[in-house]
């Protein structure tokens, strides 16, 4: 039981993480349509940037995590200004094939940087492991009540966000109708461009969180986490707020919980509940169905 308990305690850490990500990718398809593969390579961007400026730099953790949200976010909006928006009014393939182009353009750009390399890098120890009990043998680490918090609260200012701003009133308007949207006068080029910015920032706190817990930085890091947290926005129901959350919450549990059991079929585990579920239920957990356009 303590160690089914230790279990939970680490797959909600890193349900959370997934949540962080899968939010972005649930976000721009909700109002464009664009499965956005590029979106998992921004977790790699975001742990970099932090990585650099904490070693190189000597920036504090605080300050280093901003700056990693912040250029992330960047690189979010520039991305969609370069290979997305020129595509809007073309066929979704081909924003599909250009987004995969964009993935491996970062990976193996990253990857010749003379900066970043090919070679695995630790991330620095921001700060002393400690461990707290909770009952007999089952004990929570301050990194891992740090990454929950983290996560949980930039999920709770989404929400607000989303639910009482007038930016996130136009996103979601945007996401109902953009030909609406438009003659009611909301700028829908400018909420995607927040969309994408608000996602690539997520994804960059999901990158130094998961640099934190699992301090090995690679330039295809992304690639994993990314296809969990696309996984999990599905299994959720892809283009709703809340399904991306939850399924990335039930993932991160799942995933630990297999892995405990039987590591060898772990990665797949997950796999087979999201096909059970898209077979009764094929919008997801709390998506909505819809009825696609001629």
């Amino acid at each position: 039981m303590e160690q089914l308990l230790s279990q939970i305690i680490n797959g909600v850490q890193v349900g959370t993480i997934y949540a962080l990500i899968a939010l972005g990718y649930t976000m721009v398809y909700g109002i464009v349509k664009l499965i956005n593969f590029a979106h998992g390579d921004l977790i790699m961007v975001g742990s970099y940037v932090a990585y650099l400026s904490i070693v190189h730099y000597q920036v504090p953790f605080p300050a280093a995590f901003l700056l990693a949200m912040l250029v992330c976010g960047s690189l979010g909006v520039l991305m969609d200004r370069i290979a997305y928006k020129p595509l809007r009014a073309r066929p979704r393939l081909y924003a599909l094939i250009t987004a995969m182009g964009v993935s491996l353009f970062l990976e193996h750009g990253a990857r010749n940087l003379p900066f970043i390399g090919p070679s695995f890098r630790r991330f620095p120890d921001v700060f002393p492991t400690q461990n707290y009990v909770l009952t007999g043998s089952v004990t929570v680490t301050n990194i891992q009540l740090f990454n929950v918090a983290v996560a949980v609260a930039l999920m709770a200012l989404l929400q607000y966000v989303i639910k009482y701003t007038r930016v996130g009133m136009a996103m979601r308007a945007a996401s109902q109708d953009p030909d609406a949207a438009r003659l009611m006068g909301i700028n829908v080029d400018r909420v995607i461009a927040t969309t994408f910015a608000i996602g690539g920032m997520l994804a960059g706190a999901a990158g130094v969180l998961l640099a934190v817990a699992y301090p090995r930085l690679s330039p295809y890091m992304g690639i994993v986490p990314g296809l969990k947290a696309f996984v999990a926005a599905v299994f959720g129901g892809i283009g709703s707020i809340p399904g991306a959350m939850v399924g990335g919450l039930i993932m991160g549990v799942v995933e630990t919980l297999a892995t405990a059991v039987y590591s060898q079929v772990a990665e797949g585990v997950f796999f087979v509940i999201l096909i059970a579920v898209l077979l009764f239920r094929p919008a997801g957990l709390l998506g909505q169905p819809t009825v696609e356009k001629a």
